[in-house]
Formats: C-alpha cells, structure tokens, sequence
C-alpha cells in the first residue's frame, strides 16, 4: 500500500515539475504541521480525559489522566522506608543519648559486682574443700561461674566503650549511601506519578484520541495526537534542475488551494537526497524527474488559519 501511494505521488511530481506556467516550473505539497504524540509512560486505565478530536488546546492543558493507584501505594511504601533510614542517620550521627550511656554504665557496674561476688564465693570454695567439707564438683561450678561473669563484665565494659567513642565514620557513610538510595527511588517514583497527567506540549489541535476513556493503552502508545498552533509550513517537492539554486533562508512564494493571494514563506529545509527514485547512476533525463524534499515555514499572520493538509505549490524558475 506504501509503495503504491509513493508511486502515485511521485507520478504527480513529474507532472507538476512537466507543467510550466508563465515559464516557471511547480513545486507542489500541502500545508503541514508539526505533530506530537503523546504516549502511555505506564499501561494504567484511563481515567479522565477532557478533550475531543479537533479542540484547540494551550500548552499545560489536561489530555489524560491514567490511574495512579498502584504507583501511589509503591511511592508510600518507598517513602516510609527513607523516612525510617532517615531516623537511623539521626541517631548515628548525634551518637548515644545521655540515658544509654548511664544505663550502660549501670550495667558494667552490675557485672562488675557479680563477678567480684563470684570470685570471692570460689575462693572461700576452695579453701573449704581442702578441708574436705565440700566436694571438688561445687568448687569447678562455682569456678565457672566466676569465669562467665568475669566474661559478662568485659562485654558490659566494652558496650559502654562503644557508646562513648560514638559511630565510626564507615557506619555512617553506609547509612548517608543507604539513605540517598531510597531518596533516588522515592524522587523516580514521583516523576513516574507526575506523567501519568498526560498535558499538551505547545499550543495547538487535538487530531486523534486513538484511546477512549477505561481503556488501557500499552506502555509506549500514543493516547492523544495533535498539531502544533502557531506557524505552519508547507512540505513541497523540488524538481531536480530546480534544486541547485535553492538555499535555506531563501523567501519563496507558496500559493495555497483556494486562497488567490500566495504566502510569502521562508525555506527553512530542503533535503540533500532525491526522494522515491535512486539517483546514482541515472541519465540526465531521468535525473529530471528526481524531486527533493522541501519545508517552507509560512511567518505570516494570516497564514497561522491555514489547515494541515490543504494542497499548494510553489512556482519556481524553469532555469538556463
């Protein structure tokens, strides 16, 4: 079907370009403008959608709104989790409250009197079963006894030690690293949240809404079309013995279907490449019946009205 219509449209340029008028050659193409599609960031349904085909739109005007349910759950969820190893850097950073360290030294206290209780109690011990008055078993359990609270009082110490000298540097690098993971998560997701408000780009028309509202678009697929407002241009042909003279900037004249006064426009882009046909090792007959892209910006006030679409030509010197 493409080769088809590219075949036809190419048999209406060497027409055109066959066709002199007061000894200058057409160039013909329509007016066009530039096209956007805006496309789904997330398959979620359709929740809202306040435009129809052909409404005239600002930019930053509502086209869409998918469904944000499940991304909001995700993004709570991603929020708690920062604001809880936001609490852990706290803590790390300001070190032990006054009440642990007291407590800490409550408990070394502790553990120092049992293990002198202990010591004293396997000594009396073993003393005593020299006299015979106790046995050997009781004097080894109370020897296990004074060693594990003798081990229970070096602990007790060493917490105490650890919450005075305060966090190492490595433990709280690791949490600043674990903190700005979970920021960068929590910023993704909103970003992702804000894009499910589909809005126009620039200023311009509703062309197609390919979607309707409760549908579900695939990730990636355009759910409303438009036309950029503003200033149209008018996409033309170039025949090939017009081509060389034509330079970016140059002012053209381009006649639209309908309207007897012809736009002045501007040649924003002509095309280096012939389109359709393969220009290489062609003779100079059929080189004339190359044609190249041209994009023609129409600046006038006026011109702003003009629908995509509508035919127009532009009149060319036929050359030596």
């Amino acid at each position: 079907m493409g080769s088809i219509r590219g075949g036809l449209i190419f048999s209406a340029l060497v027409l055109a370009a066959s066709c002199a008028r007061d000894g200058r050659v057409p160039a013909v193409g329509t007016i066009e403008r530039h096209r956007f599609e805006i496309a789904a960031p997330a398959s979620e349904l359709i929740v809202a959608m306040p435009v129809t085909e052909g409404q005239a739109l600002r930019k930053g005007d509502l086209l869409a709104q998918l469904d944000g349910g499940a991304l909001a759950a995700s993004r709570d969820s991603l929020a708690a989790q920062a604001s809880q190893l936001e609490h852990r850097l706290e803590e790390l950073v300001h070190g032990a409250r006054r009440k642990e360290l007291t407590q800490a030294r409550a408990q070394v206290a502790a553990a120092a009197a049992l293990q002198l209780q202990a010591t004293k109690e396997y000594q009396r011990l073993a003393e005593l079963v020299g006299r015979g008055l106790v046995s050997q078993s009781q004097v080894d359990q109370q020897k296990e006894l004074r060693d594990s609270s003798a081990a229970a009082a070096a602990a007790a110490e060493a917490g105490l030690e650890l919450l005075q000298e305060g966090t190492r540097s490595e433990q709280l690098e690791q949490a600043r690293a674990a903190l700005r993971a979970a920021q960068a998560l929590l910023q993704q997701q909103d970003v992702l949240l804000a894009r499910l408000q589909l809005v126009a780009p620039v200023d311009g028309v509703v062309e197609a809404l390919p979607y309707r509202l409760g549908e579900r678009p695939a990730l990636g697929a355009p759910v409303v079309i438009m036309l950029a407002g503003g200033v149209p241009y008018a996409r033309v042909y170039i025949p090939e013995p017009q081509r060389a003279p034509l330079h970016a900037g140059q002012t053209l004249q381009v006649h639209v279907d309908g309207i007897a006064q012809p736009f002045s426009g501007t040649l924003r882009y002509i095309a280096g490449e012939a389109s359709f046909t393969p220009y290489f090792a062609l003779t100079q007959r059929d080189r004339s019946r190359l044609a190249y892209l041209a994009e023609i910006d129409l600046s006038e006030p006026a011109a702003r009205a003009l629908p995509a679409g509508v035919p127009v030509e532009v009149l060319l010197d036929r050359g030596p």
